[in-house]
């Protein structure tokens, strides 16, 4: 496995192999039967294309009030545990002095894609976010601090990690295009993308 970094993204190709793939996604239907998936909304009130849910502490919504994150699910239950074997990978990958509060799961739809924003909803921007492709391939878009400027772009692969940290925690990154069908992991085709953060 050859790490790669982009603007200090660091890109570890293939970190899951099939089998670790197909154990991860029958966890995280354990965590889609307690807390649905469903559609969020933008504080301007446009429908966003991925659909999304949580695990762990606190889960990210979004709604007229804002971007942020809440205790319970937005049917009212608490978000269910952080699967054991997305655990392992934090561990690995950043350590086991502090473990991460929310594992976001966002559903890619056919057409569905993520335009470039901030991961800054959270309390200390000194830990990274970690995060899972599973599924169909995504094309990962990476800007820089500012809004402006130019970006580059690389297409994640089923199993491929990615570590935002240092100076690159605050750089602005999106999700432009889904190869629909790219992958047999998931039945129906899509992608599925965890990002694991420490919130508080």
């Amino acid at each position: 496995m050859t790490e790669l970094d982009l603007r200090g993204f660091r890109i570890l190709p293939g970190y899951l192999g099939p089998a670790e793939q197909e154990g991860l996604v029958e966890a995280l239907r354990g965590v889609v039967a307690t807390a649905p998936l469903f559609s969020p909304m933008t504080p301007m009130g446009r429908a966003m294309s991925v659909r999304m849910t949580s695990a762990g502490r606190y889960g990210w919504v979004s709604d007229s009030s804002g971007y942020r994150y809440a205790k319970v699910h937005p049917g009212g239950q608490a978000w269910p545990d952080i699967p054991d074997a997305v655990l392992a990978i934090w561990r690995d990958l950043i350590g086991p002095g502090r473990m991460p509060d929310c594992c976001l799961i966002n559903y890619y739809g056919e057409g569905a894609r993520m335009g470039l924003h901030q991961d800054r909803d959270e309390a200390d921007f000194n830990w990274p976010v970690l995060s899972v492709s599973l599924g169909d391939e995504g094309r990962l878009r990476i800007g820089n601090i500012a809004r402006a400027g130019s970006t580059v772009s690389h297409w994640l692969r089923s199993g491929d990690v990615v570590v935002m940290g240092g100076a690159a925690r605050l750089v602005h990154h999106g999700v432009d295009r889904i190869r629909f069908g790219s992958s047999t992991l998931l039945k129906g085709g899509g992608r599925i993308n965890l990002t694991c953060r420490v919130v508080d």
